[in-house]
């Protein structure tokens, strides 16, 4: 089960994703980014990860391609945070290349 819900605050719209990142899921991340992504009128957009259960080998390619796109991440939890530093060497490999 994968829950998205969208925080708009003054300085920034927050996704919280909660659950499981996995398939048949995954791609419902990508489409609530594009849509938050509309209007954001000068806020940042974050992903919230702090309540994820689970990211999937999908789930990490998802999140990569975010960060590609400019996505801003929040974590916590050990392996939360190992996945996201792992995708940023990633990112930053192949943004050199």
């Amino acid at each position: 089960m994968l829950k998205i819900s969208t925080l708009n605050r003054r300085a920034e719209r927050r996704l919280v994703v909660e659950g499981k990142l996995v398939q048949p899921w995954v791609g419902e991340l990508r489409t609530t980014w594009l849509s938050a992504g509309e209007d954001l009128e000068g806020r940042k957009l974050v992903i919230d990860l702090s309540n994820t259960t689970v990211i999937s080998q999908e789930g990490e390619e998802a999140l990569l391609e975010l960060m590609k796109e400019g996505a801003e991440f929040s974590c916590c939890g050990v392996l939360t945070k190992y996945v996201i530093r792992k995708l940023a060497h990633r990112c930053r490999a192949r943004c050199r290349d």
